[in-house]
């Protein structure tokens, strides 16, 4: 199949991108203050401002998910274990050659490699509940009696919590570290800020003009 460049990230999911990027890294550097890792804006301001990026975050992501449900993008995230050997190979050795290829054939309708999707689905399954009920649990510390909750401890609460924040930090920093793993190096940065990207022709169609503004 011949490759063509076109629209693959919508106006819609740059946006989501960036915003929880960036919200992500707000929360990370309060709540690590909130932890008593270092003293920048106070305790209080700290923890104030964490809870509305907290907040900010979870509406973000109801909306994405609602987004996700209606355009049928969920199917991008179904994870595979085709090719699943063949791109972790790739990327432990094959990726420091600038001869060998990525194994894995991307299209508009399979955005994301097998890496990639079990990457999310770890995100999505294990540490995104454990960080917000943890992070509601912290929040709401004052009623739990109400709740019936009286039985938890507030330290292993807060630990639990701090775990699962290094745990986001961890996946962030590999994030990262992939995205600039595409040959040239700025390839999937500029993806994502522009939305055009090198995919596989399945249909055979001429060569659409991108348009950042798709």
């Amino acid at each position: 199949m011949a490759k063509i460049r076109a629209i693959v990230f919508t106006r819609f999911e740059r946006f989501a991108h960036w915003s929880q990027a960036i919200l992500i890294i707000l929360l990370m550097i309060t709540g690590f203050e909130v932890n008593g890792a270092y003293a920048l804006l106070g305790y209080e301001m700290a923890a104030d401002w964490h809870r509305v990026f907290a907040w900010t975050l979870i509406g973000l992501w109801v909306f994405v998910i609602f987004w996700n449900f209606v355009t049928g993008e969920w199917k991008q995230y179904i994870p595979t274990t085709e090719k699943l050997i063949a791109v972790a190979r790739y990327y432990t050795k094959g990726i420091f050659d600038v001869n060998v290829p990525h194994p894995y054939k991307k299209t508009r309708a399979a955005k994301h490699n097998p890496l990639q999707r079990l990457a999310y689905l770890s995100f999505n399954l294990a540490i995104s509940p454990v960080i917000w009920v943890s992070g509601l649990l912290y929040m709401y510390y004052n009623d739990w009696g109400k709740l019936g909750l009286d039985w938890l401890t507030l330290g292993a609460v807060a630990g639990v919590h701090a775990a699962a924040a290094f745990a986001m930090l961890a996946f962030f920093i590999a994030h990262v570290y992939m995205a600039f793993t595409g040959k040239p190096w700025t390839a999937y940065l500029w993806a994502m800020i522009t939305g055009v990207d090198e995919v596989e022709d399945e249909n055979g169609e001429p060569e659409p003009t991108p348009s950042p503004a798709e």
